[in-house]
């Protein structure tokens, strides 16, 4: 019997057979990550995970038969959320399944509402969207990549890559997702910090609509910049101010409370149940501030009265809760207006929505009032930010740092970089070289080492910002930062950071007394650190319940670190081996003991 296969088909059929050994040559080179099959939770900007229905869920499964059913199901978006993982990938690839098939809406692209949104940090604490690198499509199964990504800043971080933050869709569910990267890649999920959340309660606004994608929500671009944790529980026509809603927001342990929810409230409903929500806030978190925030109005009023006098009165009714409660003496309560707000026409898709650029305005804003009531200054020179110059974790370490100071409120505290990280004590370093001084240091006393290898002032300014200085009273902090700037900024650009330093620290421990240690001698930069030590006594003068530290005495007369005094035989000119924390552990006891 003859072949019922022609010569052409036979070919056909080998190439078909060799297209699937390809894709599955393709496919076993990509190692795919689960993050719900980590043993412990690795999901961002989430609250109540113990007790929720879904994994990507934004409230307890108590709380759906007791709210509306839109409210419910807008909880089950996972608007506010992410993950937070570093790879050495050059290709990341993402896959999810979501709750529902529609993607877009009229006014919100299938980017923004289904689609999740990369961003990638550097060893230098630098953002940078990964968007133009990737492709991605809708259906059964959403799928994203990005390709060909370059870790240039991957030398100085010890091969560990970047860390990157993966946000979630913003008007739609996720069943699962997976992260895919290639086999041998490093890839780990970071889990979520121990710092308490901002709390935004608010409208389809802060859910989210209508970004492009999201991490260009308000919310998270909030997130991105200040680098706090948020917890989103904005639903998008809901947020009337249900009492099984401020009974929800009222069981969080906050940082700050935000009332965004003006936009879907009526005016004669304002004043009673923002007051009553203030009260129960207040009542069960005496010293959590709350931000409440005015209607940021509508483009349309030089043509629409109704579009000034709505947004108007609901305003006037929210400006008289906020009166109210400042004649009843309520404490770290905060306003923001409209006009501080200050969208326009051209920041909104249909008139109620904000577009990007109405989405960037309003986090501004937001975003500067936090600053304010978290006494975070803004710098020209030194924005606050994280680093991973080093082998070890710098995450893991502020994270640590927490721990102990919750665990065990300390006496001191000494701030700085390498040359304290290296030192000894808690929380442990990878790196000890001078534990028996730093005991004979500490004797009697409780003392966190707050150093960390390669940080800056900048960096110095991230912790304090972040808690490594809230929950307990000090008695004494030294600060020993500095060394590290020589690189990047002028002398007098190093003492202005000092000054900020100081200021940062005398805002969370007004109790405590303050020491400022010179910059220690090191080689190679004698002259200059001579120089700015003497700028900083010169600093100091003025400044109250803060006392200068010199350090020469570890130093030749040319300002370099003396040799015996050196790490690895003398050839380290900057980090002081057993010998030299000898010398700077006498030093730091004579005024640790005063």
């Amino acid at each position: 019997m003859k072949s019922l296969i022609t010569k052409n088909g036979r070919w056909n059929i080998l190439l078909s057979l060799l297209f699937v050994s390809c894709l599955t040559i393709q496919a076993q080179s990509i190692k795919w990550y689960n993050p719900m099959d980590e043993a412990a939770p690795v999901l961002h900007g989430q609250g109540w995970q113990n007790e929720l229905k879904g994994s990507y869920h934004r409230i307890p499964a108590r709380m759906e038969s007791k709210l509306p059913a839109g409210l419910w199901n807008l909880s089950t978006n996972s608007a506010g959320e992410k993950l937070v993982f570093r790879t050495t990938s050059p290709n990341i690839y993402v896959r999810y399944v979501t709750t529902s098939n529609s993607f877009s809406m009229r006014h919100m692209p299938s980017t923004g509402m289904s689609g999740v949104d990369l961003y990638a940090v550097d060893a230098h604490g630098k953002w940078t969207n990964c968007n133009p690198k990737f492709n991605y499509s809708f259906g059964d199964t959403c799928k994203y990549s990005y390709k060909n990504l370059t870790y240039r800043e991957q030398a100085a971080s010890n091969g560990k890559g970047y860390e990157f933050h993966l946000y979630l869709p913003l008007y739609n569910g996720v069943k699962w997702l997976s992260i895919g990267v290639e086999e041998g890649s490093l890839m780990y999920f970071e889990k979520p910090t121990q710092e308490k959340p901002i709390v935004i309660y608010g409208t389809s606004i802060a859910q989210g609509a209508c970004a492009s994608r999201p991490g260009m929500a308000w919310t998270n671009i909030v997130e991105r910049t200040l680098e706090h944790p948020i917890l989103n529980l904005g639903f998008s026509g809901s947020a009337h101010m249900e009492p099984e809603m401020q009974d929800l927001l009222n069981e969080v342990d906050a940082s700050l409370f935000i009332l965004d929810n003006m936009e879907n409230m009526k005016a004669e409903n304002v004043y009673e149940s923002s007051l009553h929500c203030c009260h129960l806030l207040r009542a069960s978190h005496p010293s959590t501030p709350i931000l409440l925030v005015e209607h940021s109005g509508q483009p349309d009023g030089v043509i629409s009265e109704e579009s000034v006098t709505g947004p108007a009165e609901i305003n006037a009714e929210l400006k008289k809760v906020y009166q109210t409660l400042q004649k009843e003496g309520m404490k770290q309560l905060y306003y923001l207006t409209m006009e501080e707000i200050g969208l326009d026409t051209e920041s909104f898709v249909e008139g109620v929505h904000p577009n990007d650029y109405g989405m960037m305005k309003n986090a501004q804003a937001i975003t500067k009032k936090i600053q304010e009531i978290f006494n975070e200054h803004a710098s020209a020179l030194f924005t606050p930010c994280r680093q991973d110059r080093d082998p070890y974790n710098w995450r893991a370490r502020h994270e640590d740092v927490l721990r102990l100071n919750a665990k065990e409120a300390p006496d001191v505290i000494i701030i700085g970089n390498s040359i304290t990280h290296y030192f000894g004590g808690e929380p442990k370093a990878h790196i000890i070289r001078g534990q028996k001084p730093w005991e004979e240091m500490t004797k009697g006393m409780k003392v966190h080492n707050l150093g960390y290898g390669w940080d800056r002032i900048e960096n110095g300014l991230w912790r304090i910002y972040h808690g490594e200085l809230d929950g307990y009273e000090a008695k004494k902090v030294f600060l020993l930062l500095g060394t590290n700037n020589l690189t990047l900024n002028t002398d007098r650009e190093i003492v202005s950071g000092m000054m900020e330093l100081i200021q940062a620290v005398r805002e969370r421990q007004p109790k405590a007394k303050i020491y400022q240690c010179g910059i220690m001698p090191r080689h190679g930069w004698g002259a200059r650190v001579q120089h700015i030590n003497q700028l900083l006594q010169e600093a100091l003068a003025t400044q109250p319940n803060v006392t200068y530290i010199s350090l020469d005495e570890m130093g030749d007369a040319d300002g370099s670190l003396k040799e015996p005094y050196r790490n690895n035989g003398g050839k380290d000119g900057t980090h002081p081996n057993e010998q030299g924390y000898e010398v700077e552990a006498k030093i730091l006891r004579k005024y640790m003991v005063e």
